[in-house]
């Protein structure tokens, strides 16, 4: 193993735990405990559900979609459902509750806003798609 990764697992390891101690240190320990239910429970959406998710999606893309656009629609799809997944309390409204005196909470069309990434990502991806599609085409028609 590098000299390089050493030092940085290193600096991980040890900011890994003055996270944990400070945690520890100023939170009680059902704090502790309900943070470490949600890291758990993160893990395993991120291992059971977000792996398995992505797995069927690229057989489902290497049957359906052209050679040249599978890598931009993967990525895509990646990119969507990841931001997807961190706007599920806004995009379900789950802060509106807590306060209601509160008018600073959702005080947006998140919607709205996650509709308009999503036609941001699916441009980027059509773009990107004819971008290769050219480039290959060009590199096919090249005498060699």
């Amino acid at each position: 193993m590098s000299p390089g990764r050493l030092v940085l697992g290193g600096v991980g390891a040890l900011v890994t735990a003055y996270g944990a101690w400070l945690l520890w240190s100023r939170r009680e320990p059902a704090d502790v405990l309900d943070a470490a239910v949600w890291a758990g429970g993160a893990v395993l959406v991120h291992d059971v559900v977000l792996s398995v998710a992505l797995l069927l999606l690229g057989l489902v893309v290497s049957r359906v979609v052209p050679p040249l656009a599978r890598g931009p629609v993967v990525a895509g799809a990646v990119v969507l459902g990841a931001l997807t997944l961190v706007a599920v309390p806004v995009l379900g409204g789950f802060g509106r509750t807590t306060d209601p005196t509160n008018q600073t909470l959702l005080d947006r069309d998140y919607t709205l806003g996650w509709l308009g990434l999503v036609g941001l990502v699916v441009v980027v991806v059509l773009v990107s798609s004819v971008l290769r599609a050219r480039r290959a085409r060009r590199t096919a028609d090249t005498p060699t």
